[in-house]
């Protein structure tokens, strides 16, 4: 057991609280109340998963940044204590440079970075805007109610992630319902796999056609990386099937989810609404990511060297988890924590994590929510849920929350 420094770690592991946590069915939009009281009273706190290991669960806002930003703290899940997931045979393997360290993971990191520098995802910005312009007529164009979320929200991420991998979007159905089976916390270990493996055959053929053929995408130029000989094939693929799930899964999810938020914030909504101001836009976006939390079961590390964290001593070897859900409900960084105010700043919110390994493609998931939430209140004022909060089906059985379906009507 870690030794301590301030307060009482429990003596018996049949005291510890399980993680992940039992979300609270009547606000589906807050943390489980079980990381709010461990907030305020034992924010440093041991937990038992399902292998029986006990890795420590960070609540605090100001201790998770300052752990993501420690090098004495792996991403690399090969690290001694690294709190895995799912069990041994649910296939929980690396996603590319992600679970790596330096200077690996930031050798590998660049050779995708400059796809999603700022001014190369505002030139597509138009491109965007277009495509969510045109969704919106197709729904109005049809009576109502429809399905937001197949609608809407998947085709959206879909449509950009294809276009700037270089993936032909006659495909995108394809992606949709095996990324889906990938990130659903009851799919078998073998539906999980085969699902991985269809997707990584279908991008390693394209990668082959992209060394022989390239083309202006990025998938091109990850296949120069290998004509290079930085990477290899595996290792091409690898980052290209890390880029296709990560670019659509989370901001459609969060598209949804944030509708639907807004929706029972009706005064947060009008102020959306009817403001013309890109800023004021954007500052919405940061309050929404902040409120909600899509991946819900916490950012997990492995300590490579003692820390001292929260008046506690961490030893290495023992692995931590940080709930960012509850840290961006801080109230001691943003006051009123559970309420959603689009006139917050909210800027210092931990959605996209910190530190080297926060998230390669948040100025793209940022430009798609911008131009979503400032787009389709506008041209539906009347959009309405077309059932009660009651009969919407949340995730709580994938990785990444959300809704499965939306129905919307106006």
């Amino acid at each position: 057991m870690a030794d301590t420094l301030a307060g009482p770690v429990p003596e018996s592991p049949d005291s510890l609280p399980e993680f992940p946590m039992p979300r609270q069915a009547r606000c589906p939009f807050d943390p489980p109340p079980a990381l709010k009281d461990l907030q305020e009273k034992a924010p440093l706190t041991k937990v038992r998963l399902w292998d029986g290991s006990e890795p420590w669960l960070v609540t605090k806002y100001a201790d998770q940044r300052a752990l993501l930003g420690d090098p004495r703290v792996s991403a690399d899940t090969d690290s001694p204590g690294y709190p895995t997931k799912a069990s041994p045979e649910g296939g929980e393997g690396k996603l590319s440079f992600i679970m790596m360290d330096d200077p690996e993971h930031a050798r590998l990191r660049r050779m995708v970075t400059a796809p999603f520098a700022i001014k190369r995802v505002e030139a597509l910005r138009p491109a965007v805007q277009k495509i969510v312009d045109d969704l919106i007529d197709g729904m109005l164009g049809r009576p109502g109610p429809v399905d937001l979320v197949e609608e809407f929200a998947l085709p959206i991420p879909s449509l950009v992630i294809c276009e700037l991998l270089g993936v032909p979007y006659d495909d995108h159905a394809f992606f949709q319902d095996n990324t889906k089976t990938m990130v659903h916390r009851d799919a078998t270990p073998e539906q999980r796999g085969q699902a991985s493996r269809e997707v990584a055959g279908y991008l390693a053929t394209l990668i082959g056609k992209r060394l022989a053929e390239p083309r202006d995408d990025l998938l091109s130029g990850i296949a120069g990386r290998v004509t290079a000989g930085e990477i290899d094939h595996r290792q091409a693929t690898e980052m290209a099937l890390l880029l296709l799930i990560a670019g659509h899964e989370t901001t459609a999810n969060m598209i949804a989810l944030g509708t639907l938020a807004l929706l029972q914030n009706p005064d947060q909504l009008a102020l959306l609404r009817e403001s013309d101001d890109p800023k004021f836009v954007a500052g919405a976006v940061e309050e929404l990511l902040r409120y909600l939390h899509i991946t819900h079961l916490g950012r997990r590390r492995a300590v490579t060297e003692d820390i001292e964290i929260g008046g506690r001593l961490v030893r290495a070897g023992e692995g931590v988890i940080m709930a960012n859900e509850i840290a961006n409900r801080d109230p001691e960084v943003f006051p009123d924590p559970d309420r959603l105010d689009l006139t917050r700043d909210a800027r210092r919110h931990v959605a996209f994590g910190f530190g080297v390994h926060q998230c390669l493609g948040q100025p793209l998931a940022r430009m798609e929510l911008q131009v979503v939430y400032g787009t389709l209140y506008k041209r539906i004022p009347t959009l309405k849920l077309a059932c009660a909060l009651e009969d919407v089906r949340f995730k709580n059985d994938a990785f990444i929350y959300g809704v499965h379906e939306l129905p919307v009507s106006w």
